[in-house]
């Protein structure tokens, strides 16, 4: 399995037989399209972790639409806010979901923001973790205030919520061999938090940042 970073919160899981694609928002450099015009054969996977406008693009609605073997798996939220034809999607991604395909078993997961996060357990073993916008979003004082005002919980409630999702994800996972996270500057001094959070309560591998260019 070769894991492909695109941009943002995007990265594609290529496989022999299949692609996985999460969160594709922008591809400025093509290179998605370069991995989609070799997928000849393939199947193809779009999961969709949240509606925000920087984690989907309405376009692959159309790709899956338009290609046998294209499937799309958004979660609930999006499939409301994008009026996605319910038709459509393999699956609708909700917390506690579990999607079998012949080549991945997906489960789903609460996010502190809107959506899910997911793991994937790939047919030769392999975890990969994406946390859509799943982490801590815990603001210093000094943060932008129109940054602060998306919260709409106390710190000490976006920490224990965050850590009970964590621990929900290790009852199933207790190691994880990718981590797709964000590492956000608009934290500041607190970026790292939900991620060393993150490593200490389940094993990671391999950490991969996302989040923090737009």
């Amino acid at each position: 399995m070769q894991l492909h970073y695109i941009r943002h919160s995007c990265f594609v899981a290529e496989e022999e037989d299949c692609l996985i694609v999460f969160d594709y928002w922008r591809d400025p450099q093509g290179e998605l399209k370069l991995l989609l015009d070799n997928a000849e054969g393939k199947e193809v996977y779009f999961i969709v972790s949240h509606f925000h406008e920087d984690h989907y693009n309405p376009e692959i609605a159309g790709w899956c639409a338009a290609h046998a073997g294209w499937h799309l798996l958004p979660s609930y939220d999006t499939v409301r806010r994008r009026r996605i034809d319910k038709t459509l999607p393999l699956a609708i991604l909700r917390f506690g979901e579990h999607v079998e395909t012949p080549h991945f078993l997906l489960t789903s997961y609460r996010s502190t923001d809107v959506g899910v996060c997911t793991v994937l357990k790939l047919r030769d073993g392999t975890t990969l973790f994406h946390a859509g916008d799943c982490n801590n979003w815990y603001f210093p004082m000094s943060s932008d205030p129109s940054d602060i005002d998306r919260v709409r919980v106390t710190p000490d409630q976006m920490e224990k919520l965050f850590l009970s999702i964590l621990r929900d994800i290790k009852r199933d996972y207790p190691e994880l061999d990718h981590a797709m996270f964000p590492v956000d500057p608009r934290l500041g001094q607190e970026m790292l938090r939900g991620p060393l959070q993150l490593l200490k309560t389940i094993r990671v591998k391999n950490l991969h940042p996302m989040h923090y260019s737009f």
